[in-house]
């Protein structure tokens, strides 16, 4: 599902209605719990939630203009996409994830390295996002990150 948009609100406009209500819920929960420092911006085609070139003027060494990307959401063909950076570089956090999901969603947790699949849009966890989404300052996302280019 590919959408050109020019800002996260464009892009909400253009799903589906049910597409809509689920991915601006999933985008102000998301907004609720981020750490002061991450800025919200269009990020590779979907809404992300990144370092911004002020805290880190490094940006991502894949593309140094942009910024430094953490979060994503995205509405795919068959779910919406949860794309968090920091459980695929902290095999810790991931494991707190994996743990807490059963007690927050009756699903199956669909995975992959760093994307949470929703393909029950009325079953997305809003609670279990918010408390991982609090979890990681911009200050520590930048550390981990660093720690992971480096090897």
């Amino acid at each position: 599902m590919k959408i050109v948009a020019s800002s996260p609100e464009n892009y909400i406009e253009q799903l589906p209605e049910d597409r809509q209500v689920a991915l601006q819920k999933l985008r102000q929960t998301i907004l609720d719990h981020l750490p002061e420092g991450f800025a919200e911006a269009m990020s590779y085609g979907m809404l992300g939630y990144v370092v911004p070139h002020s805290l880190y003027p490094a940006g991502y060494h894949c593309k140094p203009e942009e910024a430094l990307p953490f979060i994503s959401i995205a509405s795919q063909k068959n779910f919406i996409g949860f794309y968090h950076m920091g459980m695929y570089a902290n095999p810790d956090l991931l494991e707190w994830f994996v743990a807490e999901y059963p007690k927050h969603c009756d699903l199956k947790l669909d995975m992959g390295k760093s994307c949470v699949r929703f393909k029950k849009i009325d079953k997305i966890p809003y609670d279990l996002i918010g408390q991982l989404v609090e979890k990681m300052t911009p200050q520590e996302w930048i550390e981990l990150y660093e720690t992971n280019l480096k090897r």
